[in-house]
């Protein structure tokens, strides 16, 4: 450690936003039978999705394993946007999973699981209303405004492995915001951003939906995730753009999301169009 990286532990910079208690994470989490085969917290990184996926591409990480940063310099979000937030901040984390008694085709359905649990364990921890924007934006209301406080990255780790990066703003304030559109827990009103049990409360939910998913053989309708998935999305009934790869966009109504996956959109011509991949922007009502 160089003396620079041990004044910023002594620092404490911020007193509201204390480190992450590691040993009580791994005594909550870690255990015979359960999904989480170890947790380590690191106090910087650039991105844990790209160390998660280096270490289970080199047979480093079992199944289960939790990365999480107190601070990441080069997070990744989707199209390759960079995530970055004060030290302390947010929840800034990957996990590793191995999904092999699912067939592959399905395995698109993880970012979806994930922010169905994200969504499902912030509401009951932090008490607030929490909402998914097609296909991984966490939602929240910051004075009657929907604002994105989190985002979600899956990356393939091998040939067997799926990394899961999750990023939530929790303590962020109004002066930290990176953009306009940006929110977080606390601005949302969370009745607690105590980071330890949100995270928690995210993992246990997420272990809970992976497992009711693989269990039912990958199977979005049987597993329930697909219905769950609906009820919660925020992008469903509403007019939105879709920008697609090549520099394509279609406009419609979105009005499902189909079993593979897909934002299906209802356009003016007639035509329903199933989205896979892209950028949605809610549109206003005219």
């Amino acid at each position: 450690m160089t003396p620079r990286d041990a004044a910023d532990d002594s620092r404490w910079s911020d007193l509201e936003r204390p480190p992450l208690d590691v040993a009580a994470l791994r005594r909550a989490l870690v255990r015979e039978g359960g999904l989480w085969s170890e947790v380590e917290v690191v106090r910087r990184t650039g991105s844990t999705n790209s160390d998660l996926v280096a270490r289970a591409e080199a047979g480093r990480a079992a199944e289960g394993a939790v990365l999480v940063a107190e601070e990441q310099t080069s997070g990744k979000g989707r199209l390759d946007r960079q995530w970055t937030a004060p030290a302390r901040s947010g929840l800034f984390f990957s996990v590793l999973l191995r999904p092999t008694e699912v067939p592959v085709a399905r395995w698109g359905w993880l970012p979806l699981l994930t922010g169905v649990a994200v969504a499902t364990g912030l509401s009951r921890a932090a008490g607030v209303d929490t909402a998914l924007k097609w296909p991984n934006d966490l939602l929240v209301t910051v004075d009657g405004a929907e604002r994105k406080a989190g985002g979600i990255l899956a990356e393939r780790a091998g040939d067997d492995g799926v990394v899961i990066g999750v990023g939530i703003n929790v303590s962020l304030r109004a002066e930290e915001l990176p953009v306009p559109q940006a929110g977080s827990l606390a601005l949302a009103g969370a009745v607690s951003t105590d980071r330890d049990p949100l995270l928690r409360a995210v993992l246990r939910s997420l272990a809970d939906w992976y497992e009711r998913w693989r269990s039912a053989g990958g199977d979005p309708a049987a597993s329930g995730l697909q219905e769950t998935y609906a009820a919660g999305c925020a992008t469903l009934g509403r007019h939105v753009r879709a920008e697609l790869p090549g520099d394509r966009s279609i406009v419609g109504e979105a009005v499902a999301v189909d079993g593979d996956g897909r934002l299906v959109l209802a356009t003016e011509e007639g035509v329903r169009e199933p989205v896979g991949a892209g950028d949605i922007v809610h549109l206003r009502p005219a």
